[in-house]
Order: structure tokens, then sequence, then C-alpha cells
């Protein structure tokens, strides 16, 4: 019997875990708080300026609540904070604190050295072409798949 062939979002949420696996494993080795899969996509969704926690949520393709634990569970850890919006009075922004930047750094030097790790394995051409792939614009998808 031969293996089902698995379709390009499994595939693409394969490469996602195998940075994000990475990732927290070199964070964790170097003494940084814990975190988790979400709060790690959370913090990059993060403006430099800040975000509110309905935006981080609709980036993140998550509910409000599952945004605002994540937030919080990164507030209890001292990587994010809390402040007034300029522009609305009754929202917030979620802003890195200065040890939410260090670690931010620090986690985008893990993700170059993953990603060249990733071009060894699998050949720099190969890695570029990736790249190259997924920067392109798709546009928005079909309403449904079309048949030919």
């Amino acid at each position: 019997m031969q293996p089902t062939r698995r379709n390009l979002p499994q595939l693409l949420g394969d490469a996602r875990r195998w940075f994000e696996d990475g990732l927290l494993a070199a964070l964790e080795a170097d003494g940084a708080a814990p975190v988790s899969p979400t709060q790690v996509q959370l913090f990059a969704a993060l403006d430099d300026q800040g975000t509110t926690v309905s935006e981080l949520a609709r980036r993140m393709g998550v509910t409000r609540q599952t945004a605002h634990q994540a937030v919080h569970g990164l507030v209890a850890a001292g990587l994010l904070e809390q402040t007034p919006d300029p522009a609305s009075g009754r929202q917030r922004l979620i802003r890195r604190t200065g040890e939410g930047e260090r670690v931010h750094r620090q986690a985008g030097l893990i993700l170059e050295r993953l990603e060249q790790q990733l071009a060894e394995r699998i050949g720099r051409e190969q890695a570029d072409a990736l790249r190259a792939a997924l920067e392109t614009p798709w546009g928005p998808p079909f309403a449904h798949a079309q048949r030919e």
C-alpha cells in the first residue's frame, strides 16, 4: 500500500513546526523564559510600536480569548507590557519590554541559524527557491477549488 500523499498545507505546517521546535529548544537552552508556540506566533505578529489584542488575534487567526491568554502569559514573564493606545481611550497596545526586545533579537538570530541549517540539509538553491516561492504574493484564495 502506497502512503497517502500529504497536501501542501500539511507540509507547510510541518515546516513551521520544525522552525518553532528549533527556536523553542534554542531559547530554552539559552535560559530564556519558557514560551508556547502560540506565544511565539504572537511575538512574531507584534508591531514594534505596539498592537491591540484584537489585531493580534486577527493576524494569528485565533480568538481574542486565545490572544489574551498568550499576552497575559508573556506579560507575566516580563516580555510584554500593556500601554494605553493614544488613538483610542478604550484600547490598549501590547508592546515588548526591554527584555522582550532582547529575546526578540535573540529569536531572530536563532531563526537565521535554523534557516542556514535548512540550506545545508536541502541545498542552498532549494532553500532560496522555497523562500522566493513563499515571498511571492499569491493573491486571494479562490472561493472554491476549480476543476479543470
